[in-house]
């Protein structure tokens, strides 16, 4: 694989009176704003591209987000080269440990920020290797050849019962009080493809357009902001933040 050209996009909504949406694109953390970028990845190490959403009231859900993502992209810079996959993605799960911890505990110490958490949906390159991984009811997407597939498992209520309505009450995430939250994480199995698309986005998204429309704006080359835009048109009940990378 060589050129990935990647897109972010971090908006409001309609609604909401503040973002507590966070994106991690590469090496930009984004927030009410716009990114692209475009890179090779033959020539570095590791990346991480992530869409954290906030939860908590006033501020609090907006630390969350920025918290992890920010202590994720250090932690993620700080590893050790040559782990084999099983002990990275075990360094990842004690990871996720120590920044649930970290989270509740500034709660903890601050009343404002009792209970605040975020979700967090990523893909990781390491080692010459991708992996992806979510907590919460943040998604990621594959198009490839004009299909669209939805590769997450969102860790919702509504999920656990077998409706297809999304509900916006979640069974895990960082931080609200969840003491031993989990990490879906795997290894890509299967290669990379000239053309893939790759897109990570919050619920501000799915909740507002159906995978078709979605799958029909990639089709057409929209970018992360062309997506949010489009859930802003059909209401923007929420945060909406969206990142996408490209195979070329």
């Amino acid at each position: 694989m060589s050129k990935i050209s990647l897109t972010a996009a971090s908006r409001i909504g309609c609604v909401r009176s503040n973002n507590e949406d966070m994106v991690l694109a590469y090496d930009k953390l984004i927030r009410s704003d716009v990114y692209s970028t475009e890179f090779d990845s033959e020539t570095v190490d590791r990346f991480v591209i992530a869409v954290a959403d906030g939860m908590g009231g006033h501020n609090a859900g907006e630390v969350a987000s920025s918290d992890v993502l920010s202590n994720l992209k250090f932690y993620m810079g700080d590893l050790p080269r040559g782990l084999a996959s099983g002990e990275f993605m075990d360094m990842m799960h004690d990871w996720l440990q120590s920044v649930n911890q970290i989270i509740t505990s500034k709660g903890h110490a601050d009343p404002s920020m009792l209970e605040m958490g975020t979700t967090l949906v990523g893909i990781v390159f390491y080692n010459k290797k991708y992996y992806w991984m979510n907590c919460g009811d943040s998604r990621i997407y594959r198009l490839r050849n004009g299909e669209l597939v939805l590769l997450t498992n969102d860790h919702s209520l509504s999920n656990a019962r077998g409706e297809k309505r999304h509900s916006n009450v979640i069974t895990n995430c960082i931080g609200a009080g969840i003491r031993m939250p989990y990490m879906d994480m795997f290894e890509f199995t299967d290669e990379f493809l000239s053309g893939d698309t790759y897109m990570l986005c919050s619920d501000g998204l799915n909740d507002m357009i159906s995978d078709e429309q979605i799958k029909q704006l990639m089709c057409e080359n929209a970018n992360a902001n062309t997506l949010c835009e489009a859930a802003i048109e059909a209401g923007g009940f929420d945060n909406v933040s969206v990142c996408m990378f490209k195979v070329d």
